[in-house]
């Protein structure tokens, strides 16, 4: 009976260890899966390389953030198409569902406007949706929403973050972009001016690898020219004016500009202290140094010389023809005073 009763008693317990054991393996299961869909395969890497990351060692380093509108003509092309067509999309909409499927993910925007990437700073996608009035449904596949229910045609600008640094492993200037943040533009029922409303913030290094993939037109004037909008952002190619650097008081220029034409004026000089920078390091470039130009200079030379010489030549066969007495006055004076004596015979 004793012998029953162990038996049934670790019986028991290895049904509750069997029990147990599938749930966490299921955890731990799904969190790998997870990761593997986050993470291209080194197929994928080698397909389509990105730029590398800025090493924590850099001699200088300046992050600025721009505002980039759209409607400018060196933007336009992250706007069009405002719907997808065929395989084709713009900016938004790519990164719309590349995080509505967790591909990549994406992080909330702060009041204070600073960025932070930690798992607590995750956005909630339903409440998202939710805020925002978009329109989605639950299916047994997840959650779905039409092309036409994605509000890429409202969202006109981008909050970027780029950082200007100095590598001086290969003595090289580098702007990479580091994160994206699309604005959404909204008018409201009275049909006043439209609120901006930044949606968040997503890693440009998480995004680089599917941007790769992604073109984009660069040109009105012949419809041919295309780039992946990977190398429309390493080429910095965008055009956006500053609004903010990174600094110890962690203030925007609005908020220590009093005036629009301060902003201005505070924009030009942050430019301006980024093209010095780099020209203290490079040097002014001398005019012209090649040998052409030195040839060039020769001859100018040689045609001043030959001009001094022809003027220097001409006074002086001045010089000697004036001074020279003429040859019939000396020849008729000399001729007058000669007395001729023919020898006579006796």
């Amino acid at each position: 009976m004793k012998r029953l009763l162990s038996i049934l008693f670790i019986a028991l317990l290895c049904t509750d260890m069997v029990s147990a054991q599938p749930a966490a393996r299921l955890r731990e299961q799904a969190k790998k899966q997870q990761q593997t869909t986050q993470r291209l395969s080194l197929r994928a890497q080698i397909s389509f390389p990105t730029q590398k990351s800025a090493g924590e060692d850099v001699a200088w380093r300046r992050d600025i953030y721009r505002e980039l509108d759209l409607n400018n003509e060196a933007n336009a092309g992250l706007y069009y198409p405002v719907e997808p067509i065929g395989q084709q999309m713009n900016l938004f909409t790519y990164i719309f569902k590349l995080v509505l499927r967790r591909a990549i993910p994406a992080y909330e925007y702060r009041l204070d406007g600073n960025e932070v990437f930690d798992e607590a700073s995750k956005i909630n996608l339903k409440a998202f949706l939710d805020n925002y009035h978009i329109y989605y449904e639950r299916t047994d596949r997840g959650t779905h929403i039409d092309d036409s229910d994605i509000p890429s045609r409202e969202v006109t600008a981008y909050y970027i973050k780029e950082s200007a640094y100095y590598d001086d492993h290969n003595a090289m200037f580098h702007t990479k972009v580091l994160a994206l943040c699309p604005i959404l533009k909204r008018e409201d029922d009275f049909g006043d001016a439209a609120t901006s409303y930044p949606l968040f913030w997503v890693r440009y290094d998480d995004l680089a690898p599917y941007l790769t993939k992604q073109t984009i037109m660069t040109s009105n004037l012949n419809n041919a020219a295309t780039m992946s909008v990977d190398d429309f952002f390493t080429k910095n190619m965008y055009r956006g004016k500053i609004y903010k650097t990174t600094n110890m008081l962690g203030k925007t220029i609005a908020q220590y500009c009093p005036n629009d034409s301060a902003i201005a004026k505070e924009q030009r000089k942050i430019e301006k202290q980024l093209k010095d920078v780099q020209q203290s390091v490079w040097g002014k470039p001398e005019p012209k140094d090649s040998l052409d130009s030195i040839a060039q200079l020769d001859k100018k030379a040689a045609r001043t010389l030959a001009k001094r010489n022809r003027r220097a030549t001409r006074s002086k066969a001045i010089k000697v023809k004036a001074s020279r007495p003429s040859r019939s006055s000396s020849v008729s004076s000399g001729s007058s005073a000669r007395v001729t004596v023919r020898r006579q015979r006796h």
